[in-house]
């Protein structure tokens, strides 16, 4: 079986979903024992020792981590950013459940996503949306609320 290129990453971004999904309903179980922001220290805990056993430990690393200061300063945020996203869909899912906390992640994802496309945001290329993308989104919120329900 011939896998193009885009397929396999539309695969590997279904498969990331269904682990945001796992994730959230297991970071918000564990911040009901713990709390939340103990929780999302677990997490990002838990994760550095797992990156650090695959990076150092086996080697699988193929990037160039003596790059670290070429880099703009801005992308170091994304730990921070991500400190946030664990803390606040542990907060959403006790209180709105996960499918219905998921698809507000979804909504606002993809709205982000449009915004950042078109503006070329973070040193990514630029690809404008037209209408249909925006007609899309709103399909997509809609679909949400109807979840909702």
């Amino acid at each position: 079986m011939d896998i193009s290129g885009n397929t396999l990453a539309l695969l590997l971004a279904f498969i990331s979903g269904v682990l945001m999904a796992v994730q959230g309903a297991l970071n918000a179980g564990l911040s009901k024992v713990i709390g939340l922001l103990e929780t999302t220290f677990v997490v990002h805990i838990t994760g550095t020792i797992l990156i650090g056993l695959l990076l150092f430990g086996l080697r699988m690393g193929k990037g160039n981590l003596s790059a670290f200061a070429e880099a703009p300063w801005y992308v170091y945020f994304g730990g921070i950013v991500g400190v946030g996203i664990i803390y606040l869909v542990a907060a959403s899912i006790p209180e709105v459940g996960v499918a219905n906390a998921t698809t507000a992640i979804i909504v606002g994802q993809v709205l982000t996503a449009i915004l950042i496309d078109h503006f070329g945001a973070f040193g990514l290329e630029q690809s404008s949306y037209g209408w249909n993308q925006i007609i899309g989104l709103v399909l997509l919120a809609i679909g949400g609320k109807l979840l909702l329900s």
